[in-house]
């Protein structure tokens, strides 16, 4: 644990503390929206502070975090879990993870049929999406009280 380091990326953290095992996936998963600190978005050049709460998405799973150390590179197991305290571990209910299976085989079927580039989405699918997104957002509200 280097305490001393002052700014430390998000991306290198998430590595150090071996959440993902290169620099370059723990990017892309914040690139991706996977990983918020203290509930934003962010981007894998966003420096962390002790006492950030972070909130990783993975596998239909959300883990709660609190920076309590900052290292900048990978460290063994045992001192690696001194960098963070887990608070909780959070699940999506079972309708949650029905929504999340059928959206994603609907949008493979969907994809092909309607629109030969890729880029911005088309009226309809912003709908789609915006409606998913409001039906999650109400069900995972009661899942974070």
């Amino acid at each position: 644990m280097n305490e001393n380091t002052q700014k430390v990326r998000i991306d290198s953290w998430l590595n150090a503390a071996r959440f993902y095992k290169t620099r370059s996936q723990a990017a892309k998963a914040c690139k991706g929206g996977k990983i918020k600190v203290n509930g934003k978005r962010v981007k894998p050049h966003k420096f962390l502070n002790i006492g950030d709460n972070i909130i990783i998405h993975w596998h239909d799973r959300y883990r709660d975090i609190t920076v309590e150390a900052l290292a900048d590179r990978g460290l063994p197991a045992l001192e690696a879990q001194k960098l963070y305290k887990e608070e909780k571990q959070i699940t999506l209910s079972e309708e949650g993870q029905q929504l999340i299976k059928i959206f994603k085989i609907g949008h493979k079927k969907n994809k092909k049929k309607y629109r030969k580039k890729q880029g911005r989405p088309t009226k309809k699918e912003r709908r789609t999406l915006e409606k998913f997104k409001h039906k999650m957002h109400g069900s995972s509200n009661n899942q974070h009280s």
